[in-house]
C-alpha cells in the first residue's frame, strides 16, 4: 500500500500535469494550420468564381457579336429582296441584286448596333466592316463594369441561292399586222429563267403571293 505522501504519487501528479500541458500545446499549434487551410479554400473558391465570371463575360460578348453580325447580314438580305421587287419587270437588272451586290451598308450596320445593344454590348469603335463578296464582320465590347469588359468578333455571310438565266430567244415569227393595221400586242405572262437552289421558277409579277421570299433568295449564316 502506497503512502499518500510517497514520491511515486508526486511523480504521477507531475506527469499528469505535463501530459495536460502537452495536449494543450498541440491544440494551440494546430489552430494556425486550420486557419491556413480555410484561407486556402476561400482563395480557391474566389478564383473559381472569378474564372467563371470571366468565362460568362466572354460568352456574353461572343453572343452579342454573333447576333449583331447576323442582324447586319439579314438586314442587307431584306434590302436585296426589296430592290429585286422594284426591278422585277426588268430581268436585265436582276443580276447584281441576286448576287448580293447592292444594299445600304450603313443601314445594315445600324441594325447590327441595335442588336448589340439588346445584348448589353456596343460596336467597338463603330466597327462594322463589309465583307467581300457579301456579308459583315462585327466587333463588339460588352457594357458591364470596367473590370468585366470583354471584346468579341463575328462574321456573317450572305449566300445567293438564285441566279437568272435569260431564256433563249423565241423562234416564233413576229406578230403580223391585223386587218385594221395594228400589230397584235404581246400578252404579258410569267417571267422564266430564275433558278433557285437548282429549281427553275416562274415569276408572275401579277401574283405577289407566289414571289420568292428573302429566305428563298439568300441564305445568311455565321462564317467559320
Amino acid at each position: 500500500m502506497l503512502d499518500p505522501g510517497s514520491d511515486h504519487q508526486q511523480d504521477c501528479r507531475v506527469d499528469w500535469r505535463v501530459a495536460f500541458c502537452r495536449g494543450r500545446d498541440d491544440s494551440g499549434q494546430a489552430f494556425p494550420v486550420y486557419i491556413v487551410v480555410i484561407a486556402g479554400l476561400l482563395f480557391l473558391a474566389f478564383a473559381y468564381f472569378a474564372v467563371g465570371q470571366a468565362a460568362f463575360t466572354r460568352n456574353s460578348a461572343q453572343t452579342a457579336a454573333d447576333a449583331a453580325a447576323l442582324a447586319a447580314a439579314q438586314d442587307a438580305r431584306d434590302q436585296l429582296r426589296e430592290g429585286w421587287l422594284e426591278v422585277i419587270l426588268d430581268p436585265d437588272r436582276w443580276d447584281e441584286l441576286l448576287r448580293g451586290k447592292v444594299y445600304d451598308e450603313d443601314a445594315a450596320c445600324h441594325r447590327a448596333a441595335d442588336f448589340a445593344a439588346l445584348n448589353e454590348a456596343v460596336l467597338s469603335g463603330n466597327l462594322c466592316e463589309p465583307l467581300d463578296p457579301s456579308g459583315f464582320r462585327v466587333t463588339v465590347t460588352t457594357t458591364g463594369s470596367e473590370s468585366r469588359h470583354a471584346m468579341a468578333s463575328a462574321e456573317a455571310v450572305i449566300e445567293p441561292l438564285c441566279e437568272f438565266r435569260a431564256p433563249e430567244p423565241s423562234s416564233e415569227p413576229t406578230p403580223t399586222p391585223t386587218e385594221t393595221g395594228d400589230t397584235q400586242e404581246e400578252e404579258g405572262g410569267p417571267i422564266t429563267g430564275l433558278v433557285c437552289d437548282g429549281d427553275p421558277l416562274e415569276i408572275d409579277p401579277e401574283d405577289p403571293a407566289t414571289l420568292p421570299s428573302a429566305v428563298d433568295l439568300f441564305t445568311v449564316r455565321l462564317s467559320e
